[in-house]
């Protein structure tokens, strides 16, 4: 004789409190990250001078961007979250301009000091060409960089430079929410960008973690 468990079927009140439940989760998770985002860009924005471009509203990255490393292997897109990111756009060749922007990424990040760990250098290379040893060899420098490739017709639905630019011109900024919020004024003056960086830290400094540690 089979014996058949009658379906479980919640009443209408119970499923209501359990969406309510995890709706208050939600909003718990991401008031941090909108608190300090609301005092950076709403309460005051006539007293702060940013010095590179606020993009309004911010990009969120790709889940489907088709990352892969030097030698080939896929990467989740979503494997570059939970920390700041500073991205140079180039191709492997790597011409004086990408040279400049690589040199200053890793400046910046230097000039951070104790807060340095929460930032990654990213250089997204958006060709098949290969690394110059030299390049690649400073790339993996002090604290490696990370180096990955990613066709640029798939890069150009998330970045976009500013009119005018080229996509390779600018340093782009992206918080750890993988969201892309900032982009450098061309020529880069790193002195000017690190006064935003400074600020940027010290906003998201109570719920942001470096080395992408659980928050």
């Amino acid at each position: 004789m089979t014996v058949h468990t009658p379906a479980v079927t919640l009443p209408d009140a119970q499923r209501r409190r359990g969406r309510a439940t995890m709706l208050l989760v939600l909003l718990a998770c991401l008031a941090p990250v909108a608190a300090s985002y609301f005092l950076y860009f709403v309460v005051r924005p006539q007293t702060r001078s940013n010095y590179a471009e606020l993009i309004q509203p911010t990009r969120s990255l790709p889940a489907d961007l088709p990352l892969r490393t030097l030698g080939g292997q896929p990467v989740p897109a979503g494997s570059l979250k939970d920390q700041w990111l500073m991205v140079v756009v180039a191709g492997g060749g790597c011409d004086g301009r990408c040279e400049a922007l690589l040199y200053d990424q890793r400046q910046l990040r230097e000039m951070m000091g104790r807060e340095k760990d929460r930032i990654d250098r990213v250089w997204l290379v958006t060709d098949d060409a290969p690394l110059r040893p030299p390049i690649a060899q400073a790339m993996q420098a002090g604290a490696p960089a990370t180096v990955l490739r990613v066709p640029r017709e798939a890069l150009v639905a998330w970045l976009q430079p500013a009119p005018g630019q080229a996509l390779e011109s600018h340093l782009y900024l992206v918080d750890p929410m993988g969201e892309w919020m900032m982009r450098t004024p061309v020529p880069l003056a790193p002195e000017k960008f690190k006064k935003d960086l400074e600020r940027l830290l010290r906003a998201s400094a109570f719920w942001d973690r470096p080395g992408r540690e659980p928050r």
